[in-house]
């Protein structure tokens, strides 16, 4: 899941609502990328700063503060069975406020869905990638 998720370069090919995604300075540990989001008419765009601890962590902040107050997404990856290599335990957290009344009103009505379908994009991406999943994908905390 970890190099899905660092992936960013192919987002625009299976996130929703991802229209571009272009990395514009790739190191090691730190990636910078340019991202289109939305659904017509409503498409903005923003620059997020990726930080990458393999094969623990993906952070990504927004930096240009055109479209956001603030924005964190974090994804921490951790070992899953013990019996079984191909499954891990993923902790995903994201924190956001947009700038524009609109945008918040807008997201407020459906950010579970929003929530739920980027979720199932990378889950099918995985899956495309590298086969079925071995162990049904569980929610254990929500907050």
């Amino acid at each position: 899941m970890y190099n899905i998720v660092s992936d960013v370069e192919k987002y625009e090919k299976f996130l929703p609502w991802c229209k571009k995604s272009l990395v514009t300075s790739k190191q090691t540990d730190r990636i910078t990328a340019d991202l289109v989001v939305g659904f017509p008419p409503v498409v903005e765009s923003y620059t997020s700063i990726i930080t990458l601890v393999r094969p623990h962590l993906v952070k990504a902040e927004c930096s240009d503060g055109k479209l956001f107050n603030h924005m964190l997404t974090e994804w921490k990856f951790g070992p899953g069975l013990i019996n079984n290599s191909k499954s891990c335990m993923l902790n995903f957290r994201v924190s956001f406020e947009f700038k524009s009344a609109f945008h918040s009103k807008l997201a407020s009505g459906f950010i579970d869905e929003i929530v739920s379908r980027m979720t199932a994009a990378f889950l099918k991406r995985a899956e495309e990638c590298y086969g079925k999943e071995s162990v049904q994908t569980k929610l254990l905390h929500r907050s």
